[in-house]
């Protein structure tokens, strides 16, 4: 049997087409089909139904087709006739596409629209302080009209809440202010600062929230905002009781609830640059410290952020960390991060993210001597040194805290506990690794350096130390001069650079670059090259044969323990002769080290 488009191709196989007739010239074969029936009207169809004489149905009839002469010459079959032009150049040369798909009407339709279009612009309301004092007075009229119903039916929310659902719209609608800091001192002198805070405390917690949102996005840090905007704008919110109405939403708000859920973290969002003055004029850092105890099956974003929260305020304030220890703080968040030992966190989830925060909260506190004791009464020490033996995501924030831990001028019981807890072994064994990021080699450098400062002259602890380096025949020693080639060679292609474009610029110009050098200096390495010579000069000081090694390594590359000297006095120039004791006798201790390098 043949195809479908057998039978096409044989019927219109022969058609032309005449522009000017608008005909079709048949095949010269002869064709065997049977006549088209003619194409009725489906409007005619539709009204007048063939209903037998009978009146009865024709359902039990069977159709038949009955054969005609085939007198193709009688009608006309196929698709219709193109038209004589093609509209709007849509076609191709069989004439198989025409038209533009519209009617001539339709295009007359859209011309009329597009003409109208053009020759009425829309006109865009401009954004000033004219334009400000106008939506100020509406927003004081709505808060005033609300306040009066709202007292007036109290018992009947029907007749207020058009007015609430006017002023949500109001208070959403200042949101356009972020991308106009400069009207910032205009809104705050207006008393629109004020009226926005005061809506923080408002019956329906849907307008809180939105206050609160509007708050964030005002104060939010891409703002482009000068410090003095900036200031007028802030000053007029603390001026309001922003931060004790804050809190007040934060115990307010059901976290159980979506909605107020979000408002929760927008809430907490809004306060980033005011931390100190949070953490001090509330009971913030209360609240926070129970919330991220909080059990849950997962770890939700409202748990994390405020872990991240901790961190932040105790990061802004020596005011903050001092509270936060006095709350025990130390050993609340180092028995979180007990539940870490073995166990890591899923990538990528907000649970990873709330560990992390939590080891930023410590790392924080570590850097205070109270911060110090505490850490060492909760057995932060013993902790670390399990996450480095048995953890994997944990393992590189446990030499963190370490590293601070010991670091500093109060590190030395620190240092002591971790010799007496068989730490050594395991800071050895992550420093003998081959490969290391450099985070993680800054900080095992930190941690021997300190504890080449800080344990006592001629102690247990100190000698089990040097026997470290100097056992396996220096093979501890020869690491650490190994990382200082490496760092070294960084750090002079970087100085190389500098030189470069220090020949180019002025005196004054060299000024104003000079931290942009530093900073680039530092992330070749300055810092991991400067903590291992630090390290380096200990062990020529402390033992005879360390110094020869250390001179036998350094002859390899035609060099002496100058450029260890070099670096230590580099060090030396760029620290604060006035500053604190703990720089002053870190000064004293590289004084010391350059003598026994000469």
């Amino acid at each position: 049997m043949a195809s479908i488009d057998d039978l096409f191709k044989v019927r219109f196989a022969g058609l032309q087409y005449y522009p000017e007739t608008h005909l079709s010239q048949k095949p010269y074969a002869p064709s065997n089909k049977r006549k088209l029936d003619a194409i009725e009207n489906p409007n005619t169809s539709y009204k007048v139904p063939k209903v037998p004489p009978s009146g009865g149905s024709k359902s039990n009839e069977k159709a038949t087709v009955e054969d005609e002469e085939d007198n193709d010459d009688d009608i006309e079959a196929g698709p219709a006739l193109p038209p004589d032009e093609v509209e709007d150049g849509i076609g191709d040369e069989d004439g198989r596409f025409f038209g533009g798909g519209i009617t001539s009407g339709t295009a007359e339709a859209l011309n009329y629209i597009d003409e109208h279009d053009e020759g009425d612009g829309l006109t865009v309301e401009k954004i000033d302080a004219s334009w400000l004092r106008k939506v100020a007075l509406n927003f004081e009229r709505r808060i005033s009209r609300n306040s009066e119903l709202r007292a007036k039916f109290e018992d009947d929310p029907q007749k207020f809440m058009g007015s609430e659902a006017d002023l949500d719209a109001d208070v959403k609608a200042l949101s356009i202010l972020s991308d106009h800091p400069d009207l910032y001192g205009d809104f705050a002198k207006l008393g629109c600062v004020a009226s926005l805070v005061s809506l923080l405390a408002h019956e329906n917690t849907d307008i809180a929230i939105d206050a609160i949102e509007i708050i964030k996005e005002l104060t939010d840090e891409d703002v482009e905002a000068e410090q003095e905007q900036w200031d007028l704008l802030v000053d007029a919110m603390l001026d309001a009781d922003l931060l004790n109405l804050l809190y007040g939403n934060v115990q307010r708000l059901e976290e159980a609830n979506e909605s107020d859920r979000a408002a929760v973290l927008e809430n907490l969002s809004s306060r980033t640059a005011i931390a100190e003055s949070l953490g001090q004029n509330t009971s913030f850092i209360p609240w926070l410290l129970k919330r991220v105890q909080q059990k849950e099956p997962v770890v939700s974003q409202n748990k994390q952020y405020s872990a991240e929260l901790v961190a932040i305020l105790l990061q802004s304030s020596s005011q903050n960390r001092t509270l936060f220890l006095g709350l025990d703080g130390i050993d609340i968040l180092l028995q979180l991060l007990s539940f870490y030992r073995k166990r890591d966190p899923t990538k990528g989830t907000e649970e990873e993210e709330y560990m992390e925060n939590v080891f930023d909260s410590v790392t924080c506190c570590l850097d205070d001597t109270d911060g110090k004791i505490k850490f060492l009464e909760a057995e932060g020490i013993e902790l670390c040194l399990i996450m480095l033996r048995e953890g994997k995501m944990s393992k590189p924030r446990a030499l963190r805290l370490l590293d601070h831990a010991l670091g500093g001028l109060e590190g030395g019981p620190c240092c002591q506990k971790l010799v007496e807890a068989a730490g050594l072994k395991a800071i050895f064994t992550a420093f003998m690794k081959k490969v290391h990021d450099s985070q993680t080699t800054e900080h095992l450098l930190g941690i021997l350096a300190s504890m080449l400062r800080s344990l006592p002259s001629n102690s247990a602890e100190r000698i089990r130390l040097l026997a470290k380096f100097v056992e396996k025949d220096y093979e501890k020693l020869d690491r650490t001069m190994k990382i200082r080639r490496e760092y070294a060679a960084k750090v002079a292609a970087v100085d190389q650079d500098i030189q470069r474009e220090k020949s180019r610029l002025s005196t004054q110009e060299q000024d104003q670059r000079g931290d942009e050098w530093l900073s680039r200096r530092m992330d070749a390495g300055l810092y991991a090259l400067r903590t291992a010579d630090v390290v380096l000069a200990w062990l020529v000081a402390e033992d005879e044969g360390a110094k020869k090694r250390i001179q036998g390594l350094l002859a390899d590359r035609d060099e002496s323990l100058d450029v260890v000297r070099a670096t230590l006095q580099e060090q030396l120039r760029e620290s604060d002769t006035d500053a604190e004791d703990s720089d002053r006798m870190f000064r004293e201790m590289l004084t010391a080290l350059v003598e026994h390098l000469h």
